[in-house]
């Protein structure tokens, strides 16, 4: 393939090679002689006095073991430690990510100003209240920086993201990954934005660093983690190597090509979103920082191509060869996140985010060894482990780390007080969740293979890992909850998604009506439509979110609501069976499947819709293992309900061809939509004898619930497949209905939907269930692509 290059890749890569090798040789130098060992140990003495204190019990009231998040929180608020644990957290972050030096008066004030607002929010929250890291929060915190749009869209990738990770690789992870990623660049774009800049010029800019965020932390579930995984094959790895290193040193995409095989529906999204992200990346730079750019990513890449090709079996590979790639790419990486936020230059920063890098990779390295180990990966602890007995002249991997602390204490940073509590503090909290997680046995042979030639600095190290405190950090404990939250959604959805199918699976098995005694002398052809409607490719959503509210939040008998259930779906199939009537929406499909009216005629469709909802009345009539008072009194709101729903659908016909308000479209909706989700809400709660005060709560957050559903419904009626929908789309334009589309546009009819999707999210936190499934009912709602 001909290439016209941009940039002049072995040239970069020389002169990155060539900074790194002075670096290796620098810190080489340091261990081989051990000089900076004593300074090191003078370091940790003078940092142990404000971390190893007599245990009192007021110091229990911060064990972190012991404590959920928001408890540890208050309990540093109260113990008077909260504004250190910020603060030490606040500068590791303007170190690491930012290349800030923490001595400088004004970065030392951008700090404090932080601490302060980070606190006040912190310690404003109150127990139960709904969780800071939840997707309504973060909506409402996007909605006061005016970004609401930006949000969506970033959720909607990722969602799409996780959605299109292959079997074999770590969907959570790639999300977790990202959603960091995006993080440090909005950071980095605080940070270069300064104090006093105009809000709207503050959401530009917010805005750019979310999507060019998305746009590089693609980089690595789709290209770092897919080619360290067992994903694709070797000749498909080089393949899409080769692509990469065409992209990067053109500056153009390449076509992906014919990719057959099991992998070519993956290859062919990701291809496709990378492109975009790459084109992204481009059009936000100017000329001259392009070219930077691709420089600095040649050089994470084909840093990165070396680290990949090396097989732990070879005993050959010299020092210089396991370390410089190391600190190649783990610079690369940091140093491209200034290039993409186009951040002004400053030789100090660069230099400090140089020199970072490989303190941050030893660390990960440490931690991941036994993984990496096992899957065969060269790394420096990894192939010293494997090789060190017949290999003396291997540098211990663990021994250069402190070597990086102390070069980072007095040469970096010039030996301020406050870098070295922040990098000691983080080194012990390192070691610290190490033993933790690992054992004491296991930490013991570690240190025993990897920190013995230096015993004085060992010694120690132990003593502090054993009795050190007040190491914890913010970052860590976003990172827990973050992994937590997303295991913990992944299960309960899981366990929700396992439940609904069977609910729905039994659901279907009992809703066919067949000829008995009560109907003997009904039509044969009502009782066969009726039957073609319910078919078996409904969703079942209502009798599905019946049966988690009667049998999961109000312990009621799972046979003895059977027949609630199947009413519901009568009910909801009756409504649909009216709506698609000629003098209605006139549909063509429905469930797949073409419509009743078409299959049969307009009058037994309307015959179907009655002798259906009635059925519904006589399976309600049929519960006979609670009171009577309360099945009346369900009996009772349900035919509430259905005169209600009929008064949306007039509002519906007698607005046709109408430019609504969004009120009246609200209006509406909850008539048509929502009223069915609060019915299946309320049937069970009357069943179960809830109070009022639930009650109202469950109809709030119906309300809102049925609103997000409908728009849900409107945009994919422009946006969704037709193959998955299930019935035709652009429907309403055809009908010339008015939707929350055709009234506010796709983008604020996006808005309005988190804007319901918020207020019933925060419904739920008065309603105080155990069980989640509101959540995720919810969450498949606005998520869903059919």
């Amino acid at each position: 393939m001909n290439e016209k290059t941009i940039i002049n890749a072995d040239n970069a890569y020389h002169k990155a090679e060539q900074r790194a090798e002075a670096y290796f040789k620098f810190l080489s130098g340091q261990h081989a002689d051990q000089s900076y060992v004593q300074a090191l140990i003078k370091d940790l003495e003078l940092w142990k006095p404000q971390h190893v204190q007599r245990r009192s019990f007021i110091s229990t009231l911060t064990n972190k073991k012991q404590l959920d998040d928001y408890k540890f929180i208050q309990s540093l608020k109260l113990t008077g430690k909260l504004d250190p644990y910020l603060k030490r957290s606040i500068s590791y972050i303007f170190m690491r990510d930012m290349g800030h030096a923490l001595d400088y008066p004004a970065t030392q004030r951008r700090i404090g100003r932080i601490v302060g607002r980070l606190k006040e929010q912190l310690t404003r929250k109150q127990a139960g209240q709904e969780d800071m890291f939840s997707m309504a929060r973060l909506y409402r915190m996007a909605e006061k920086n005016g970004i609401e749009s930006t949000f969506i869209w970033v959720t909607e990738k990722l969602n799409m993201v996780t959605e299109n990770i292959p079997s074999g690789m770590d969907a959570e992870e790639a999300q977790r990954k990202l959603i960091k990623i995006i993080a440090g660049l909005v950071m980095q774009a605080i940070e270069e934005m300064g104090e006093d800049i105009d809000p709207e010029e503050k959401s530009v800019k917010l805005e750019q660093a979310i999507r060019l965020g998305y746009a590089y932390g693609l980089t690595y579930p789709f290209i770092d983690d897919l080619l360290d995984s067992n994903v694709l094959s070797a000749e498909e790895k080089n393949r899409y190597s080769e692509m990469i290193r065409i992209t990067l040193v053109t500056g153009v995409v390449p076509p992906l090509g014919k990719w057959t095989g099991e992998n070519g529906k993956h290859m062919r999204f990701i291809h496709s979103e990378l492109k975009a992200a790459f084109e992204l990346i481009h059009e936000s730079l100017p000329a001259e920082d392009w070219e930077a750019f691709l420089e600095q990513a040649y050089v994470f890449y084909q840093s990165q191509e070396v680290e990949r090709v090396k097989d732990l079996r070879n005993e050959t590979y010299t020092n210089e060869e396991l370390y410089i790639p190391v600190i190649l790419k783990s610079s690369a990486s940091r140093l491209i996140v200034r290039s993409i936020i186009d951040a002004s230059e400053d030789e100090g920063i660069d230099q400090r985010t140089f020199y970072y890098g490989i303190y941050n990779q030893l660390a990960d390295d440490f931690t991941d060894m036994a993984d990496d180990r096992q899957g065969g990966r060269v790394t420096p602890y990894t192939y010293y482990l494997e090789h060190y007995e017949k290999r003396k002249d291997l540098i211990n991997p663990f021994e250069l780390y402190w070597t990086v602390i102390a070069n980072f204490i007095h040469n970096v940073y010039d030996s301020d007080p406050q870098a070295r509590e922040v990098i000691l503090s983080r080194a012990i909290n390192s070691l610290k969740r190490f033993k933790a997680k690992k054992g004491e046995q296991k930490y013991e042979q570690v240190m025993g293979l990897l920190f013995s030639g230096i015993p004085a600095l060992q010694e120690t190290v132990d003593d502090l890992v054993q009795h050190a405190t007040d190491v914890d950090f913010f970052d860590k404990l976003i990172r827990d909850r973050m992994i937590r939250n997303l295991r913990q959604d992944r299960e309960e959805r899981d366990v929700f998604v396992t439940q609904a199918k069977k609910v729905r699976e039994d659901l279907n098995a009992t809703l066919p009506i067949s000829q008995s005694e009560e109907n003997v002398l009904l039509d044969e052809s009502i009782m066969e439509a009726a039957n073609y409607s319910l078919g078996s490719t409904g969703k079942r959503l209502r009798p599905i979110i019946t049966w988690f509210m009667g049998v999961e939040e109000y312990g009621l008998d799972k046979k003895a609501i059977q027949p609630l259930l199947k009413s519901l779906e009568y009910m909801h199939t009756a409504s649909l069976i009216y709506d698609d009537l000629p003098a209605q929406d006139n549909a063509d499909f429905r469930r797949g499947n073409p419509t009743l009216h078409r299959t049969y005629t307009t009058a037994t469709a309307e015959l179907s819709g009655l002798y259906l909802t009635q059925q519904a009345v006589a399976e309600q009539a049929s519960l006979q293992s609670f009171d009577a008072k309360s099945v009346l009194q369900l009996i009772h709101y349900s035919a509430n309900v259905t005169a209600d729903m009929c008064r949306g659908q007039a509002m519906d016909l007698q607005t046709k061809g109408e430019h609504l308000t969004l009120e009246q479209l609200n209006e509406m909706c909850f008539y048509k939509t929502g009223l069915g989700f609060e019915a299946a809400l309320m049937m069970p709660a009357i069943l179960a004898g809830a109070n009022e005060s639930e009650k109202h709560a469950l109809k709030q957050f119906a309300r809102h619930a049925g609103i997000a559903f409908q728009i849900k419904d409107d945009l994919l009626d422009v946006e969704g497949d037709p193959s998955e929908l299930g019935k035709s789309p652009f429907r309403d334009e055809k009908n010339n209905n008015s939707t929350f589309v055709s009234v506010l546009g796709i983008e604020a009819a996006k808005k309005e939907m988190w804007e319901h999707y918020c207020l019933a999210m925060e419904t739920l936190q008065v309603l105080k269930h155990n069980n989640p499934f509101l959540k995720h009912v919810l969450n498949y709602f606005v998520h869903r692509g059919y």
